[in-house]
């Protein structure tokens, strides 16, 4: 019995692997870009000093079996832990999601696309506002390909979209920026 120990657990983890869909785990094979490189600072622009809209973000290598996009936006730097400044999901498996997306529930023009709150407490994207003097922070895009369209309703949390985007994440990309506010 001992010997088939090994080969039942081997089986148990390749099937697991399969079912989630990766997860985590799986490689990075979106390539994400916008008006900053990554690495290079935000335009203040696209911050809470400037216009407080997104960036355009382009997205290449989409898989022609993805469904619908998601978007995800943070700040891991925050004083109180990972600050979550945009979540957007249902965005058609297109090459582009245009700058300044409207701060609504459902957007339908340029793009279809679903949002959520964010940790500002409204819907769309806040843009980067470190506390002053607290030096660089990074903001991660983040922009996953599904397998499906999520039946989530709008306003919903991060929570409940990394909930729902469970076993759909086919590919995904990562674009760094930076931001300070002095």
């Amino acid at each position: 019995m001992r010997h088939w120990l090994p080969l039942l657990l081997g089986i148990i983890v390749f099937v697991s692997g399969c079912i989630s869909g990766g997860g985590e785990k799986m490689e990075k094979t979106l390539e994400i870009g916008s008006v900053f490189h990554d690495g290079e600072f935000i335009p203040r622009e696209y911050t809470c000093e400037g216009n407080d809209i997104n960036p355009p973000i382009y997205i290449g290598k989409i898989p022609p079996e993805a469904k619908s996009l998601v978007i995800i936006v943070d700040d891991p730097d925050a004083p109180r832990g990972t600050f979550t400044h945009w979540i957007a999901w249902n965005i058609p498996p297109r090459g582009e999601i245009p700058r300044g997306v409207p701060p609504k529930e459902v957007v339908e023009s340029p793009l279809h696309i679903v949002q959520g709150i964010n940790d500002f407490g409204r819907i769309g994207y806040g843009g980067p506002c470190p506390p002053p003097g607290h030096g660089v922070h990074h903001y991660h895009f983040k922009v996953y390909a599904l397998d499906t369209e999520l039946s989530l309703r709008p306003g919903s949390s991060r929570k409940e979209l990394e909930k729902a985007m469970e076993g759909h994440v086919i590919a995904w990309g990562e674009l760094v920026g930076l931001y300070e506010r002095k």
